[in-house]
């Protein structure tokens, strides 16, 4: 049967691209929509940086007709606040708005916003209210287990944004206080999926890094499909090895090096489009090492590559990894 999240077919199993900030920009998502994600979401953005017309937080509204399905995903303190920005969002054209309930980095949590908001379930409920009532896309939510391990409130929290409009949610399987650390639990995921109140589709995530815990989750915790942050990143085929297991039961072989060449010059090629030359190649430094993970005696070319300053120069440079490490890989 398939999901969906308003007029949103996704599927059968979907499986989505986390919103990861300074990762999520249109150039990782374009690999990412290569390997066959079927739905993405912008980096979050601040609902003060909209109002306030911020370049840096306007610059993350860009969405392009390929992406589709994609939803902008905001966060914010102040309810009106997310109110204006939810209608500048809207504006963009994304196929969906997603309120960030879950990210505990300490200049977003403790400022009132992201997972901060478990602390206060009443002002969630109201910020959430608001943002449904300002626009007439579909509202989804990402949100943790609860602030910390004596305060997981999500089964509450999934009843009461329900009933108040959203039309998705997705936990990711950590407290607030956890931050990225110890191992995800799903089986508070498990428990909301199976409360008969709970009509709209549940998304898991953390830590599905491997095609098996995909498979096995996907079963164990009954989840309506799973969405992926860090295994993407510089491993876009994690979309692609998943979905073709799940249809086959089969492993794909993994990337050989011209595959990783092609799709990192890709990602660059497409960086340099969107930021500009000097932002471009600066920011796909974050990237290499990722990319290349598990190469033997990479660490020399990577050194070159996060220092290299011209575009043809790096080009050349993953010319010159394709043919070495073609023949000593072969």
């Amino acid at each position: 049967m398939s999901v969906k999240i308003g007029n949103i077919d996704l599927g059968e199993f979907p499986l989505l691209l986390a919103p990861m900030e300074d990762v999520s920009d249109p150039p990782f998502r374009f690999v990412c929509k290569e390997s066959g994600v079927d739905m993405m979401y912008t980096e979050f953005i601040s609902s003060e940086g909209l109002i306030r017309d911020a370049a840096k937080s306007m610059a993350k509204l860009d969405i392009f007709e390929y992406e589709r399905p994609i939803g902008i995903q905001i966060f914010g303190s102040e309810i009106e606040s997310m109110r204006e920005a939810t209608k500048i969002a809207t504006a963009a054209g994304p196929d969906l708005i997603d309120i960030n309930y879950g990210c505990p980095v300490k200049n977003v949590a403790c400022r009132g916003a992201g997972a901060s908001l478990l602390q206060d379930i009443d002002r969630m409920v109201l910020m959430t209210k608001a943002v449904v009532g300002s626009t007439d896309l579909p509202v989804t939510v990402k949100t943790r287990l609860g602030w910390d391990d004596t305060t997981k409130n999500i089964y509450e929290v999934a009843e009461r944004l329900q009933d108040i409009g959203i039309q998705a949610l997705t936990i990711h399987g950590r407290t607030r206080a956890q931050m990225y650390k110890g191992e995800a639990d799903w089986s508070l995921i498990r428990d909301i999926k199976r409360n008969p109140r709970i009509k709209i589709p549940i998304f898991g995530n953390g830590d599905v890094n491997s095609i098996e815990r995909a498979a096995t989750w996907r079963l164990e915790y009954e989840v309506d499909g799973i969405m992926i942050g860090r295994a993407a990143i510089g491993y876009p085929w994690i979309f692609r090895e998943i979905k073709h297991f799940f249809k086959t039961g089969e492993y794909l072989p993994e990337p050989n090096i011209s595959e990783r060449v092609n799709v990192c010059r890709t990602h660059f090629e497409k960086s340099i489009i969107w930021k500009g030359e000097k932002t471009g190649i600066f920011e796909m430094r974050r990237h290499y090492a990722n990319y290349f993970k598990g190469v033997p005696d990479f660490k020399e070319y990577r050194m070159n590559l996060v220092s290299l300053e011209k575009i043809e120069d790096i080009h050349s440079t993953l010319d010159e990894i394709n043919e070495r490490f073609q023949t000593e890989m072969a």
